[in-house]
């Protein structure tokens, strides 16, 4: 079992933070990587990336946002609580060197990932523009945990509710057309996001790092439930990834396999709903 240390809700309660007990865990897993937890015996196998780790205390952050029936299972828990399996670290981890300038993008719960791999690029002495968004300012997460972790960091809002009124794409531009020697943007966040990012980043000719969330079983290559298209090649999230290439991966394939099951998703959400009012 995996005790949950500390628990905080963010985003209006729509956004959970769990620190879990993981020592093993936490003494491998490097920026980039993710877990599969499962909350109970009937519980389905999730797939989140770490957004922090503590060596020293033994423990791993998650974030995740509550859209289906094992989310809100995992929302249920409560400190003192414990997952029944955590799995990992999983996936290949960030490549991280000293580039010069590099920019870091993050929407949503994808701010997340992005926290440990900011800080890991300004660690290696990267001069990192950091640029963060939401729909509104309740929305935001993690804005002085990236301020410390970055450069120079830039905060957008959809509504014009806190920060640059616009998209991240904005702010990615602007940064963009200042600077002509920045090495590298990793993008991360909502799949039309890191679409966007990467659109752009290719009319600069800027190398760009996306971290997919597939459709995701087992976690090690072997069902291949994860598969995404890179550069007309067939790729595995879980083993390949979770990081491409933005400028060759398929998002609109991505986009149309992540919908699949959209329907079910919200049917069982909202039988759990139910279950849980009924007591």
């Amino acid at each position: 079992m995996f005790k949950i240390v500390k628990r905080q809700e963010m985003a209006q309660g729509t956004v959970v933070l769990n620190e879990i007990e993981a020592p093993l865990i936490a003494a491998k897993a490097k920026p980039g990587q993710f877990v599969i937890l499962k909350a109970n015996e009937t519980g389905e196998r999730i797939p989140l990336t770490m957004a922090d780790t503590d060596p020293e205390k033994g423990t791993i952050t998650i974030i995740f946002m509550i859209v289906g029936k094992s989310t809100a299972l995992f929302a249920t828990l409560k400190e003192g609580d414990a997952y029944m399996d955590v799995i990992g670290p999983l996936g290949a981890p960030t490549h991280i060197e000293k580039l010069g300038k590099v920019i870091c993008v993050g929407g949503g719960t994808g701010v997340a990932v992005l926290h440990p791999i900011t800080r890991a690029l300004k660690e290696a002495g990267n001069h990192v523009f950091c640029v963060i968004g939401a729909r509104n300012k309740d929305l935001l997460i993690l804005e002085e945990q990236m301020k410390a972790a970055s450069s120079d960091l830039r905060v957008c809002t959809d509504d014009g509710s806190y920060g640059h009124h616009g998209f991240v794409t904005d702010v990615l531009k602007s940064i963009l057309t200042e600077n002509n020697d920045i090495k590298l943007v990793v993008a991360i966040g909502p799949v039309p996001m890191m679409k966007a990012c990467s659109n752009l980043t290719k009319e600069f000719g800027v190398k760009t790092m996306v971290s997919l969330n597939p459709i995701m079983v087992d976690g090690t290559g072997m069902c291949g439930g994860c598969r995404v298209s890179v550069g007309g090649e067939t790729k595995f999230a879980c083993v390949d990834g979770p990081e491409f290439d933005g400028h060759q991966v398929d998002f609109d394939e991505l986009a149309l396999r992540l919908r699949a099951y959209t329907a079910d998703e919200k049917e069982s959400h909202a039988c759990f709903l139910n279950k849980a009012k009924q007591g």
